[in-house]
């Protein structure tokens, strides 16, 4: 354990040695994204974006599932380390590796056996159900593999190993955009093909991550050999890494709900909200790098109850995340147009997505505030504010605003109402930090 970063190192320079390797990681996986999309759109067929755009969900879900195993066991884990029970959060990471793999096989099995009825809800039509059929094939049998590469990144800035998780990640990445033009054009294979190239990625990423594990790490393992986990630490894993996975799914409802409201506006409203979401994903991916880089800072700090440096690390950690927030999303506010012909030149894309480009952004610099303040709530141990966080941004509060705006402004209560959801929580996550946290740290 490096106990020189974790409680010697000036705040500061310790949060910003954890974040960054994620904030790298974060932005090549960005540029992932942006290159997939690319070469998707490249295609220049409408129905095929909106296809794959509407699988999204589907890829969303498994990162749900990954956190699971991956934020509520680095939660527990930052928190033994803390208290200096090194074997026993040895003994935990066995069960975030191993339960993610074959949790990753039931999720391919059903999913693979339910797939229509999954089309349908996704929004698929008669113009899209090809394209999505075919990518949704190929990212569901790579599910175990996706699932898996999602606990590594976070195990192991458990033990400092901030940028031997970014390297995993970053591998996955450049393999899959090297292969994603091979799949899509040369090979032919279109919507499948950028589904194969991710898969192929995660799975390299995956190998890395085991090599790492085994050679390097002295706190962490992946051999079953005198496994045992008790009730009470699997309550502990599940009991944070549920709302933490909770935020995926929500977002995976979102896009469902998004996608289903659009449908009636036409094809390529979808499509340009396709391309949008990976434009805001810049901001988001950056603020959520910099808001759970620090995340085993939060479970060390608390673990070793050092009260003091942890008020230190909050503060610099909202100030941080809001300031970011807001500077990225101003610029990208002021060059919409530009972003959206990058990765299409369809005139009637660029015009539809230029709106509802903004019209997300103006939400954008309240979210680091409640992004913080879940990162805070997981690292601590406190479930149901984290619940309460993690369901409310993309669910409970995205749903009804979403239908109340739809009703009330049609198309433009739709691509506003995401926005006001984020106001809504910013307020929800300030009033529950007053309560679950900030007294504690006072006493």
């Amino acid at each position: 354990m490096e106990n020189e970063l974790f409680e010697r190192m000036p705040v500061p320079k310790a949060y910003m040695k954890l974040a960054i390797p994620v904030m790298m990681s974060s932005v090549l996986m960005l540029v992932y994204n942006m290159v997939d999309m690319y070469f998707i759109a490249k295609t220049g067929n409408t129905n095929l974006v909106a296809g794959v755009s509407l699988c999204a969900p589907i890829f969303t879900f498994m990162v749900a599932i990954g956190d699971i195993f991956g934020l509520g066991g680095s939660s527990v884990i930052s928190r033994l380390f803390g208290q200096g029970k090194v074997d026993d959060g040895r003994r935990l990471s066995v069960f975030s590796f191993l339960g993610s793999a074959l949790f990753g096989v039931v999720i391919a099995v059903i999913f693979m056996l339910f797939k229509n009825p999954m089309l349908g809800l996704l929004g698929a039509n008669e113009e899209t159900i090809t394209y999505a059929s075919s990518y949704y094939s190929w990212i569901v049998l790579g599910a175990p593999f996706v699932i898996f590469s999602l606990v590594p990144t976070n195990l192991l800035r458990t033990e400092g190993f901030a940028t031997g998780a970014m390297i995993g990640s970053v591998t996955g990445s450049i393999v899959n955009m090297i292969l994603d033009p091979i799949f899509i054009f040369t090979l032919g294979m279109g919507a499948g093909g950028a589904a194969i190239a991710t898969v192929l990625g995660n799975i390299c990423a995956d190998i890395f991550y085991v090599y790492f594990i085994t050679t390097r790490s002295k706190a962490l393992s992946l051999s079953p050999k005198g496994f045992h986990i008790s009730g009470a630490e699997l309550k502990q894993i599940l009991g944070i890494g549920i709302p933490s996975s909770i935020t995926n799914i929500m977002q995976s409802i979102a896009v469902m709900l998004l996608n289903n409201f659009l449908l009636p506006y036409g094809n390529d409203k979808i499509a340009a909200m396709g391309i949008v979401s990976k434009v805001v994903m810049i901001v988001v991916m950056i603020m959520v790098a910099f808001s759970f880089g620090g995340q085993p800072l939060y479970g060390y700090l608390y673990g070793s109850q050092n009260k003091k440096r942890m008020k230190e690390t909050i503060r610099f950690a909202y100030m941080l995340v809001c300031g970011l927030g807001l500077g990225i999303s101003a610029i990208i506010f002021m060059i919409a147009p530009q972003m959206i012909s990058v990765f299409m030149k369809d005139t009637a894309v660029i015009q539809n997505g230029t709106p509802m480009l903004r019209a997300v952004l103006l939400g954008m610099p309240f979210i680091g505030y409640s992004m913080v303040t879940t990162c805070i709530f997981q690292s601590t141990g406190k479930a149901m504010g984290a619940l309460l966080l993690s369901a409310g941004r993309q669910g409970y509060i995205y749903a009804v605003v979403i239908f109340l705006a739809s009703k009330l402004f049609g198309f433009n209560g739709v691509i506003y109402a995401q926005s006001v959801a984020d106001m809504l929580t910013t307020v929800l996550a300030f009033f529950l930090f007053q309560k679950l946290v900030a007294k504690e740290l006072q006493e």
